[in-house]
């Protein structure tokens, strides 16, 4: 109450905050006069001219006001579009690195150009992080005729781009790209073995589109990049098949996180039953023999007791294709880890194809981390402001709409069960349609898109349905759901980023409608066309009432809501919002309060009768926070899995840089060469012990199968007073001899082969260390029956194992360098295996889901990017796509079959880039 009444007279801590912003709006708003004084060419100097004061010693909050009215005036110029006051306010806070909350249709990718330009004037690079390819390319080519105006360089990031015009776009001033690329592009470039083949550069300032989506929803799922291991086809089918003779009864199923787990007897039944069909090696389950087959168990189980067709993943063309369970988009190519996938494909019965192993891996926390400035925009971040300053230090500031808010935002309808309710939605749209008034549905899977389908084909209302079985539609379906009596269907928050204008976007109808149409007074005419009818529709639109957006159910998180409703009532637009609940909604069924069903059921709600209440709401809120918690939870599990991690990746990384920076690398050699000997003759000759407890033996042996070497060990036991000191320094000697003796013959090619090694031995024993944390980080939990902390235990683990990766990686660098043969001629450096040959995936550590997106334009459009990048391409020569390409011109993800028919994958067909890439 005291709250209340102090925000009421003081107003709240965001409102005093962007009130103090706008001294500096004045500022900006009193150079605009001057500003429009000067010709195109003095407004086009202004550049130079801002960058010859930060040269100097000025700040960047020093150039501010001017670089921000430069931004304004020249958008006028190039676009026709002022920017609002309330976009400076939001440029501001995108400067300072905080999270600006804007409403749908305000203008953030327009405001977001104030903040990129002003950084991009030191000349430090900056990013600009999307959601999907197809926002990354139409923004950097949108806004792209802003920044080259003013004399700045724009590249854009895909994947399939060769790695020349990758290196361009990353220098260029700016840079457009998803998140999935740029984490992916960072941990490419720390495979590659030359310095000159890496593409990125020193991390500067990143503003993040969609924030929300993309440092929350997809935060939970790292970044993997993986390759092939072993065919075990007959151990998944083997295993289903077990899988499926499995009673429910002797299963622990938790819906929540789609986990699966046999019960204590379950477990004493499945383990005769697999002995019986003969998987196991022993006779007890949990022998270290049968840890594979019990792995593969838990996957069958999950498979096929928690994996939903057409819900979870769909099968197209004899392929499991995962579905986002966030934007309900195909991921074609992306796969489940640890064998998820595997099993299901041998739950469908189609090709299993192998498993395979981690290479690198990050989460998104710690790769956005890395930029010393970061800041984003959304139109829903508010109820997620404390997990963004308590994970990446970043603040959220809610900026005022230019307009009053229009939009009427109705009372939930609850109904008994999903025909009720869908048969109710029907209906409600069809009146809606009858006048007019456009709709947009929500839905949270294919399967409810599909069912309100068939409900609406019984009432005889046309609409359009917009799923992942068409994301490469989106954009433009979307953009046209504000057209008169038009009913658009949506998968979840499907075309985000695209703006809904009442009446239609012109844009769109210009594209569709006159995309043949050479320049001249015909295509103008019939353009003013197209704006009047737009115009006299935006009226008919308006007067039906605006955009009624309509929920199907309510998301898990409140913010998903919020998305949905902010479709409607842009730029003070009148518009409608309501959700349509019921009893075997996922959210009320799995999470609801169990009083809930109980005083629901015991009102006798009649079929097809609707009830709405402030009690049923806080029950649904409340039900929405849970999960809210819930989720908030397995992120930061994530998190502090994936710090462990990091601290290695750190160090690793460093390493590498530091032997590609070097010409030689003998020092280090020789360092890993003493420590390799220091190691061994501690091991055999324990501190405080005595000569005849030594374990010479083993000694004599561990030397010669590394160093090839047989010293007098028994001479030199024979002297008195021999100590491990002793032995470890003739050890020393007689190897530097040795090495010595080596360089002699051809000191310039024994760098290059110890440089080599030295590199290819570190990533090779990263890559099985990082397998190996993988397997623990999926039994560490196990340590939590013991009553210890599983994270604790997992840090110690983590440590020594890392520590024991240190120590093979020295023995086994200078075993291979003893062992040796020099040649005379350098020997040819062989790459790694081209890196569009790895799998990247956005794996869930938990629960193996990969949340990657790989359609919207994946595919190389060389055309599109070279002239971005500032340096134009044909789209045929070298780097370019290959010349017999029929499929050229097509939306064909990387990943995905060929539409040829060669059942091979297009970017291995006729997809497949010119030139290969250096890694």
């Amino acid at each position: 109450m005291l709250n209340t009444i102090i925000k009421s007279v003081f107003g709240s801590a965001n409102d005093r905050y962007v009130k103090s912003l706008r001294k500096l709006v004045s500022q900006i708003n009193a150079l605009e006069p001057q500003l429009q004084a000067l010709s195109d060419d003095e407004l086009k100097a202004q550049t130079t001219k801002l960058r010859g004061l930060v040269d100097n010693g000025a700040k960047l909050d020093d150039i501010l006001p001017e670089a921000f009215a430069t931004v304004r005036e020249a958008s006028v110029r190039v676009f026709g579009m002022r920017h609002f006051d309330v976009q400076l306010i939001g440029g501001i806070v995108l400067h300072r690195g905080e999270i600006a909350e804007m409403r749908t249709g305000e203008g953030k990718t327009l405001m977001a150009t104030l903040a990129v330009y002003l950084n991009a004037i030191e000349g430090k690079g900056v990013h600009v992080v999307t959601v999907n390819d197809y926002l990354a390319r139409r923004d950097a080519a949108e806004m792209g005729r802003l920044y080259n105006w003013l004399g700045l360089t724009v590249g854009v990031i895909v994947p399939s781009m060769p790695e020349e015009m990758k290196r361009d776009a990353y220098h260029a001033d700016i840079t457009y790209g998803t998140n999935n690329e740029f984490g992916f592009d960072y941990l490419r470039d720390n495979m590659k073995h030359e310095r000159l083949a890496m593409c990125q550069r020193p991390f500067n300032f990143a503003i993040v589109d969609e924030v929300d989506s993309i440092l929350i929803d997809e935060a939970r799922t790292p970044l993997i990049i993986s390759g092939p291991t072993e065919d075990k086809s007959d151990l998944y089918i083997a295993l289903d098949e077990v899988a499926r003779e499995i009673p429910v009864d002797w299963l622990d199923i938790d819906e929540k996180v789609k986990r699966v787990q046999l019960t204590e007897d379950g477990l004493e039944e499945i383990e005769k039953l697999l002995i019986e069909k003969g998987l196991l090696a022993t006779s007890n389950l949990y022998d270290v023999e049968n840890t594979q087959v019990v792995h593969h168990l838990d996957q069958a189980l999950v498979a096929v007791f928690a994996r939903k067709r057409d819900t979870d993943y769909i099968v197209k063309d004899g392929k499991v294709i995962i579905i986002d369970e966030f934007t309900g988009r195909m991921m074609e190519g992306r796969r489940w880890s640890n064998g998820l996938h595997q099993a299901v494909e041998a739950k469908e019965g189609v090709k299993i194809e192998p498993e395979n192993q981690t290479m690198a891996s990050i989460t998104f926390q710690n790769y956005f981390r890395m930029y010393p400035k970061l800041s984003g925009m959304t139109g829903t971040a508010a109820t997620e402001a404390a997990e963004f300053w308590d994970i990446y230090k970043v603040g959220v500031v809610e900026i005022p709409t230019n307009l009053p808010v229009a939009r009427i935002d109705e009372e939930d309808e609850f109904y008994k069960n999903t025909v009720d309710k869908f048969g109710a939605i029907a209906k409600a749209i069809k009146e809606k349609n009858e006048l007019g008034q456009p709709v947009l549905v929500g839905t949270v899977s294919i399967e409810k898109s599909e069912l309100l389908s068939q409900f609406l084909d019984k009432e005889g209302v046309e609409h359009a349905v917009l799923n992942a079985r068409m994301h490469e539609q989106e954009a433009r379906i979307v953009a046209q759901a504000g057209r008169l009596g038009a009913v658009t269907i949506a998968t979840n928050m499907a075309g985000r980023g695209t703006d809904i204008q009442l009446g239609g976007n012109i844009d769109y109808r210009v594209q569709d409608e006159l995309g043949e149409m050479p320049e001249g007074p015909e295509r103008e005419e019939a353009i003013a066309r197209i704006k009047a009818e737009v115009a006299a529709e935006k009226k008919q639109v308006i007067a039906a009432g605006g955009l009624f957006v309509l929920g199907t159910e309510r998301h898990e998180s409140r913010r998903i809501d919020n998305q949905l409703r902010g479709r409607s009532g842009r730029q003070g637009d009148p518009g409608l919002s309501r959700f349509y609940l019921c009893l075997e909604d996922d959210l009320l069924r799995i999470f609801g309060p169990d009083t809930l069903f109980s005083k629901m059921m015991k009102s006798n709600l009649a079929d097809g009768e609707a009830i709405g209440s402030k009690w049923l709401s806080k029950a649904i809120e409340t039900a929405q926070k849970k999960v809210e918690a819930r989720n908030y939870d397995m992120r930061k599990q994530v998190v502090q899995y994936d710090d462990v991690m990091n601290d290695q990746r750190k160090v690793v990384y460093e390493q590498r840089a530091e032997i590609m920076d070097s010409e030689a690398v003998d020092d280090v050699v020789v360092d890993m060469r003493h420590d390799t000997i220091n190691t061994i003759v501690g091991t055999a000759c324990p501190p405080g012990s005595y000569p005849e407890q030594w374990d010479m033996e083993g000694l004599k042996t561990k030397v010669e199968d590394i160093f090839g070497l047989q010293p007098p060990f028994d001479e030199w036991l024979a002297e008195d007073q021999v100590e491990p000191e002793l032995l470890e320094e003739r050890l020393r000697t007689l190897t530097d001899a040795m090495t010595e003796e080596k360089m002699a013959t051809n000191a310039p090619t024994w760098r290059i082969v110890e440089k080599d090694v030295l590199l290819r031995q570190l990533d090779y024993h990263w890559k099985e260390h990082l397998a190996t944390l993988d397997a623990l980080r999926q039994v560490i939990w196990m340590r939590s029956i013991a009553q210890k902390q599983p994270i604790n235990e997992y840090k110690q683990e983590a440590f020594g194992l890392f520590e024991s990766m240190l120590d093979t990686l020295r023995e086994e660098v200078t075993k291979i360098l003893f062992r040796a043969e020099l040649r005379i001629e350098p020997p040819q450096v062989q790459s790694l295996p081209e890196l569009p040959d790895f799998l990247t995936g956005h794996i869930d550590p938990l629960t193996g889901l990969d949340n990657s997106n790989d359609g919207d334009g994946s595919e190389l459009r060389p055309e599109l990017f070279g002239s971005l990048a500032g340096s134009p391409r044909a789209a045929s020569g070298p780097g370019g796509a290959n010349p017999d390409n029929p499929f050229a011109n097509l939306d064909i993800s990387r990943n995905a079959p060929c539409p040829c028919g060669s059942g091979n994958k297009y970017k291995h067909c006729h997809g497949a880039v010119g030139a290969k890439q250096i890694v």
